[in-house]
């Protein structure tokens, strides 16, 4: 199959073989999750679940993206069990037990985690750059861009800790400490230390962490610091 266009919702066929054209490799459903992206299945509303559907009265995406079910996905499952997803309002929900079922041919991926996942492929190809020494000052990514990666995976006020500081992502709460010595507002933080510390303090994922590193253009700098920190980890 030959995808010129790609769909804003790929099924796995039309996504594994856009990839492929892409990237020059083949590409499957355990790859594609292995890379951290995420598939979604359209819910049509369901009276029994009003909590689920809401104002949603025709159905809405919802994501697969909780452990166990990926990892089933990923194993080589023939079907589709969704235990936990988003409901209508993007809000975290455990369906009710034993879960939803539905086909393989039912699951979707977004034409912009393709595309995303095409660009961090191809820059992961490319030879290493010559290191780069950053001055302390700037060595970091201020609240605003910290929120924008990080806020969306954890429960707690990011803002806040942020704003509190010490001895929360390390002794100065992942702050570059030369730049504590200015405005508020041009105090910057090192994003890998705050993303270990949200890992270790709040228990947030490494898989998603890792996901705002890659989707995330003014994280780059400290991409394959992220990465180094990873395989210490042993991920």
């Amino acid at each position: 199959m030959t995808i010129t266009i790609l769909p804003y919702r790929a099924t796995l066929e039309q996504a594994c073989d856009w990839l492929a054209q892409q990237t020059e490799s083949p590409w499957n459903l355990a790859r594609l999750i292995e890379h951290g992206v995420t598939p979604y299945v359209w819910l049509d509303y369901d009276a029994a679940y009003p909590e689920i559907f809401g104002d949603a009265n025709g159905g809405y995406a919802a994501p697969i993206f909780y452990e166990g079910d990926t990892a089933r996905l990923a194993a080589g499952s023939d079907d589709v069990l969704i235990t936990r997803t988003k409901d209508a309002y993007k809000i975290v929900t455990a369906l009710p037990a034993p879960g939803f079922r539905r086909e393989l041919h039912e699951l979707r991926f977004l034409k912009k985690d393709l595309e995303k996942l095409v660009k961090a492929v191809k820059r992961a190809a490319l030879p290493p750059p010559e290191p780069k020494a950053v001055a302390e000052s700037t060595a970091g990514i201020y609240k605003e861009e910290a929120l924008v990666a990080f806020g969306s995976l954890v429960k707690m006020d990011l803002d806040k800790a942020l704003t509190g500081g010490g001895g929360i992502f390390g002794d100065d709460g992942a702050r570059i400490k030369a730049s504590t010595k200015k405005a508020k507002s041009k105090i910057v933080w090192n994003p890998v230390v705050l993303a270990l510390g949200l890992h270790d303090v709040y228990r947030v994922p490494l898989r998603g962490l890792s996901r705002a590193f890659s989707a995330h253009d003014f994280l780059d700098p400290w991409r394959d610091e992220w990465e180094r920190s990873l395989a210490l980890l042993g991920h």
